[in-house]
């Protein structure tokens, strides 16, 4: 079965070292947020993978840039839920403004679609909800599923990868 593995990844357990994380993160999203909050976590699930790297300097940067433009995101659709309500054209000057502030103002390049991408999220659970609070709620609830899997992506992925070190060699070439 080693001997299987080596040929397979040609020594390279960059991949390996992801999907352990991502599996051993999954479970953990599921069972805090599913089972104990009786949520869906596929906010939160998803945001993981997109912040998680088994190269800890990497993975860092994804999580610092992520949580960044998120919160960013989300303070400018709760601001357009407060002033617009449920009206549909808050969505589209959200957003807009978001990438204005996200480029010109945040200024963190890795992952600058995420402002906008927060806002659309919480604009949408605003436009579901027919009030005002339900839709802050909602909006709220949604970003702090994104940054609670951002912050267990980056966790786990640090918990691997001190209990199981990739080798140098490997680490090197998935940097480049």
């Amino acid at each position: 079965m080693v001997k299987a593995v080596e040929r397979l990844t040609k020594g390279d357990v960059h991949g390996i070292h992801y999907a352990v994380s991502i599996f051993f993160a999954t479970i953990v999203l599921w069972v805090s947020l599913h089972e104990l909050a009786k949520s869906n976590p596929i906010w939160a699930i998803s945001s993981m993978v997109a912040t998680s790297d088994p190269l800890m300097k990497q993975s860092i940067l994804l999580f610092r840039s992520r949580f960044i433009n998120t919160l960013v995101g989300c303070a400018v659709g709760l601001l357009f839920i407060a002033l617009g309500g449920g009206r549909v054209i808050t969505l589209p000057l959200a957003m807009a403004a978001t990438v204005l502030i996200s480029s010109y103002v945040v200024r963190i390049s890795t992952m600058w679609r995420q402002a906008p991408i927060t806002a659309a999220f919480v604009i949408a659970a605003g436009l579901e909800h027919h009030t005002r609070i339900a839709g802050l709620r909602a909006g709220m609830d949604r970003v702090f599923q994104v940054l609670f899997g951002c912050v267990i992506g980056l966790a786990v992925g640090w918990l691997v990868s001190v209990l199981w070190p990739e080798p140098v060699a490997a680490t090197s070439e998935a940097k480049k």
